[in-house]
């Protein structure tokens, strides 16, 4: 796959700055689908640096995979606050990495089973040690491709940060 050059030049950055940091990442992964620990691994280094990702595409594997409650996605949906908290959060729990992404939204091409339109995205940080940092994004309805380019580089950005503690 092909990536846009400011993809691969953040992840690129992320990876050299967790490689000075000491640190490991894990990803979890719903609209992204993969999308972001593919980024993570065109960059030197990432066999040492990335532990590898969750992709939880449906509620049942958020909860199976990642321990999103069950009672939490019935009740709020998938793409919230609660539950990219509990994306990284249970990435983080489920490897040895010292930080996580987790990036939950609806991409397109419409709004999902709970309402949410498309462009809303949640992503949270988590690294151990140190609070879960969650935020939202709503990108609007700008195509499929671009809100999950967005996203990847908003959590990018915030694994820099991340890292900078």
């Amino acid at each position: 796959m092909s990536f846009k050059p400011a993809l691969v030049q953040a992840a690129r950055e992320v990876l050299a700055l967790a490689k000075d940091k000491g640190l490991t990442i894990v990803t979890a992964e719903s609209c992204t689908s993969g999308l972001l620990t593919s980024i993570l691994t065109e960059a030197p280094g990432a066999a040492e640096l990335l532990h590898g990702g969750f992709i939880t595409y449906t509620k049942r594997h958020k909860a199976l995979a990642l321990g999103v409650r069950e009672d939490v996605l019935e009740r709020n949906g998938a793409v919230n606050e609660e539950v990219a908290v509990a994306m990284a959060e249970g990435a983080l729990e489920r490897s040895p990495a010292d930080m996580s992404a987790a990036i939950t939204g609806v991409a397109g091409p419409s709004p999902d089973e709970d309402g949410n339109p498309v462009g809303l995205v949640w992503i949270a940080i988590a690294r151990r040690g140190f609070p879960t940092s969650p935020f939202d994004r709503n990108y609007g309805d700008i195509g499929r491709d671009t809100v999950r380019e967005r996203a990847m580089l908003d959590a990018l950005a915030a694994l820099s940060r991340a890292a900078k503690l």
